[in-house]
């Protein structure tokens, strides 16, 4: 298919790439343009100058950029990708947004004649690069059913929730349970080697049962080196939780722990965290 990306980030540029090997002919556009160019001369894509320039005759666009903001300008900006889109293809978003953006770009898509898919990723820069994301995805089936084969060039899993906000909702629920079980990781690994246990006996024991956990198994490592230098962001998370929290304002949800969490990230932020990865929350409880 001929299919264009937007943002070239720690995520994107993968996600591209993955593209490109599966045999679609992929445009690609970046704010700063030597990562774009980079990108073509690792990959052989294409690169365009603007969104729009990007988005022309393409049957697919895919976006990953920073925030709602961020995706508003690629997307609707007198340049953006929604001008040089023709009728009938798709933009896929893959940033995670709110879903009140989805549902505008939604709307202003299907006023153009454009369908619309929002699905956010899980499964981190890791995931990215070895082309296994988990796709969250909202939006029309008969449009969900055109970028699927295409994303499934990066995903190990990608399924239809709903409509337009559904895949953002559902990433919502998946930080949320981030949230609580990193903290939850966090404050046993504390205990445990404050108690003077075998760290790497206990998790041995306990991965093995109901307390298992992807954080669990990927991450108790290098919670206890204290090492964070990788993955997905505590600005990120703090984002992210950000969106939950409105929406639950909106919806009448109560979400104690997670908003109980986002005040602990921002705590690693001001010890000079902000670009650690989630699982820094222990370097929290052992700075106290």
């Amino acid at each position: 298919m001929k299919v264009a990306f937007l943002g070239l980030g720690v995520m994107g540029y993968p996600m591209a790439g993955h593209l490109q090997k599966h045999g679609h002919e992929v445009t690609v556009y970046n704010r700063h343009a030597e990562r774009a160019e980079k990108w073509v001369s690792e990959f052989s894509g294409k690169s365009a100058a603007t969104p729009g320039a990007a988005a022309r005759n393409q049957e697919i666009v895919f976006a990953c950029v920073g925030n709602d903001d961020d995706v508003r300008a690629v997307a609707l900006a007198e340049d953006g990708a929604f001008a040089g889109m023709t009728e009938g293809a798709v933009f896929v978003d893959h940033t995670t947004d709110s879903a009140t953006l989805a549902r505008d770009l939604d709307k202003a898509a299907k006023a153009r004649g454009l369908g619309f898919v929002d699905a956010p990723v899980s499964g981190g820069q890791a995931g990215a690069e070895n082309g296994v994301l988990t796709v969250m995805c909202g939006g029309d089936a008969d449009d969900y059913a055109k970028v699927e084969p295409a994303i499934r060039s990066y995903a190990r899993a990608c399924r239809l929730l709903g409509g337009a906000g559904a895949g953002q909702l559902t990433k919502m629920c998946n930080q949320i349970c981030i949230a609580g079980i990193v903290q939850g990781l966090a404050e046993a690994l504390q205990f445990g080697r404050n108690a003077g246990l075998d760290m790497e006996a206990v998790i041995d024991v306990i991965s093995k049962g109901a307390a298992q956990s992807w954080q669990m198994e990927n991450r108790y490592k290098t919670m206890l080196q204290g090492e964070f230098d990788f993955g997905f962001a505590v600005d990120w998370m703090r984002k992210d939780l950000g969106i939950c929290l409105d929406e639950a304002r909106r919806n009448g949800s109560n979400l104690p722990l997670a908003a109980l969490v986002d005040q602990f990230y921002s705590e690693v932020q001001k010890m000079g965290g902000a670009r650690w990865d989630t699982s820094s929350l222990i370097a929290r409880l052992d700075h106290k």
